[in-house]
């Protein structure tokens, strides 16, 4: 990859990740949440940050593929996603109060599914529609 299209992955990988990051900030922010009734309110309440929070780090880790060759592999960072917040899922389940105080299985497959909603913006969106974003994987 030439140094010019690999400042410009640099920089669009940057705002694409800070910029789901910020939304996510802002969802939790404006407390979306709360115009729900009933049994959404609940569920909303008890799972959207699962979902969202493994989704934005998959994110992170996307930003940094570029100077961390253990990265460039999408299962690598869904991997490290599900494997941290899982654990600190389990650390509940044991009586360790780490980013939560209740262990709910539930709270594991919504994990999962953020990580996969990461994958499937990562591998079939952004890599299809931007061409530059599919880094060569032997660089």
């Amino acid at each position: 990859m030439e140094n010019k299209e690999l400042i410009l992955n640099l920089r669009v990988r940057k705002i694409i990740g800070i910029s789901i990051m910020l939304a996510i900030a802002a969802i939790h922010w404006f407390r979306i949440g709360s115009y729900l009734k009933g049994d959404l309110y609940i569920y909303y309440y008890s799972y959207a940050s699962n979902l969202l929070i493994p989704f934005g780090v998959y994110f992170l880790l996307c930003m940094n593929e570029i100077q961390y060759r253990l990265l460039r592999k999408w299962y690598v960072k869904a991997l490290i996603v599900f494997g941290i917040t899982t654990l600190t899922e389990i650390m509940q389940a044991f009586g360790v109060h780490f980013l939560g105080e209740t262990f709910d299985v539930i709270d594991i497959l919504m994990f999962g599914a953020g990580v996969l909603t990461g994958v499937f913006l990562d591998k079939q969106i952004l890599e299809r529609f931007m061409p530059f974003w599919k880094l060569n994987q032997t660089n």
